[in-house]
C-alpha cells in the first residue's frame, strides 16, 4: 500500500507520498484517487501543469506520466487566494440553497462568468457577494463552482457548487449528461415554422464556424469536432398545424450533450432557428412582416433568442437526494407566446 509521508505544521501546504509495489497508471489519475474527495482530477491536473508536483525531487509537468514503485511524490498545495472577480450586490432569484450548493433562476442578460468584455456584473460576482463566508476553496480559490453555463441571453435554472467536493460530484454528473445518472435538463424554445417530424433527435458534430462568435455543424473529421445530440418535441404550434404549416412553434429540447450554442445551432440546422436569435436566424426575421401588426410588433421587439432552461434535475452531491427544479418562462417570453396564440392567418 502507498505510504503517506508525515510533515510538520510549517509544511502544511505540502502533501507527500511514496509509491509502493503495485502502484501504477497516470500521475494525475493516481493522485486524484489518493487525494479524493478534497481534490478533483481536473484540479490535480492543473497543479501538475503549474509545476506544483515533483517526483524524486524533479518537477513533473506531465499529467499522463507513468508512475512506478518507490517514487517520492510531493504536491505543493497553494493557499486559498482571493478570487479575481469582486463581490457585487446583484439581485439573485434563488430557487434553493444549502451548505453545499445554490440553485438560481438566471435572468436574461446576465453573463455567467467574468471574461473578455465582461469583467464585472456577472453571476459569479453576484454569488461571491451573496454566499460570502459560506464559500470554501474550489480549485485553490474562494469562488463559486460553475459546473454548467447558460448563454447571456438564455434564462433558466442553474446549479452552482459551494465547495470542491460538491463541484467534483456535480461536474461528473454534467460530464455524463444523464446517460447513466439522474441528471436531466430541458429547455423551452420558440422557433420559426413547424419542425417535421414534430418529435425527433438531431445528432451532428459541432465545431468552430468561420465567424469566431459562432458554432456550426461540421464533419466528424474536423479538428475540433464534438458530437452533439438534442432531442426535441413540439408542444404547441401557432398559426397552423403541428408539423405542417405553423408560423411558429413552442418546442421542448432535451440535451444528451452540452455543447456551446447546441440548441440554437441544431434548430437552425434543422431549418427552424429560434425567434429572436440574430446569430443563427437573422434571415428569418423578415418572416414577421407577413404577420398582423400585433404579432409582427411583438416579434420585432423581442431582442434575444427565445430559449429558457426550465427544468434541471440532479443528484445532490452530498446527501444523494434527487433534486428537481423548474422555472417559469420569463415575462417577455410568456407574453410573446400568448400573442402568437392569437394569430389568425
Amino acid at each position: 500500500m502507498t505510504r503517506e509521508i508525515s510533515f510538520n505544521e510549517a509544511e502544511a501546504n505540502l502533501k507527500a507520498f511514496i509509491t509502493d509495489e503495485g502502484d501504477s497508471g497516470r500521475l494525475d489519475a493516481w493522485l486524484a484517487q489518493k487525494m479524493a474527495p478534497d481534490y478533483s482530477r481536473s484540479r490535480i491536473k492543473a497543479l501538475i501543469e503549474a509545476g506544483a508536483v515533483s517526483i524524486n525531487g524533479a518537477i513533473a509537468k506531465e499529467p499522463k506520466k507513468k508512475i512506478a514503485a518507490d517514487m517520492s511524490i510531493e504536491v505543493i498545495l497553494p493557499e486559498i487566494a482571493d478570487a479575481e472577480p469582486q463581490p457585487e450586490n446583484i439581485p439573485l432569484d434563488i430557487i434553493y440553497e444549502d451548505d453545499d450548493l445554490i440553485v438560481v433562476n438566471k435572468p436574461i442578460g446576465l453573463v455567467v462568468h467574468p471574461g473578455a468584455g465582461n469583467t464585472s456584473g456577472t453571476l459569479v460576482n453576484a454569488l461571491l457577494y451573496h454566499c460570502g463566508a459560506s464559500l470554501s476553496g474550489i480549485g485553490g480559490v474562494k469562488r463559486p463552482g460553475i459546473v454548467h453555463r447558460l448563454d447571456k441571453d438564455t434564462s433558466g435554472v442553474m446549479v452552482v457548487a459551494k465547495h470542491d467536493i460538491a463541484h467534483r460530484h456535480l461536474s461528473e454528473q454534467f460530464a455524463d449528461h444523464g446517460r447513466t445518472g439522474e441528471l436531466e435538463r430541458a429547455y423551452w424554445a420558440l422557433v420559426w415554422g413547424a419542425p417535421n417530424p414534430i418529435k425527433s433527435t438531431i445528432s451532428t458534430f459541432l465545431g468552430r464556424s468561420n465567424d469566431r462568435l459562432k458554432r456550426a455543424v461540421c464533419s466528424e473529421r474536423a479538428p475540433d469536432a464534438k458530437h452533439a445530440v438534442t432531442h426535441y418535441k413540439t408542444k404547441q404550434s401557432f398559426g397552423g398545424q403541428e408539423g405542417v404549416n405553423a408560423f411558429a412553434s413552442l418546442v421542448e429540447c432535451r440535451l444528451e450533450t452540452g455543447r456551446t450554442h447546441q440548441i440554437r445551432v441544431h434548430m437552425a440546422h434543422n431549418g427552424h432557428p429560434l425567434i429572436g436569435d440574430l446569430t443563427y436566424g437573422a434571415a428569418f426575421k423578415t418572416k414577421a412582416n407577413k404577420l398582423p401588426d400585433e404579432q409582427r410588433n411583438a416579434i420585432n421587439a423581442f431582442t434575444h433568442q427565445a430559449l429558457h432552461a426550465y427544468l434541471l434535475q440532479f443528484k445532490h452531491p452530498v446527501s444523494g437526494e434527487i433534486m428537481r427544479f423548474e422555472a417559469e418562462l420569463p415575462k417577455d417570453f410568456a407574453n410573446l407566446t400568448k400573442i402568437l396564440e392569437r394569430i389568425e392567418l
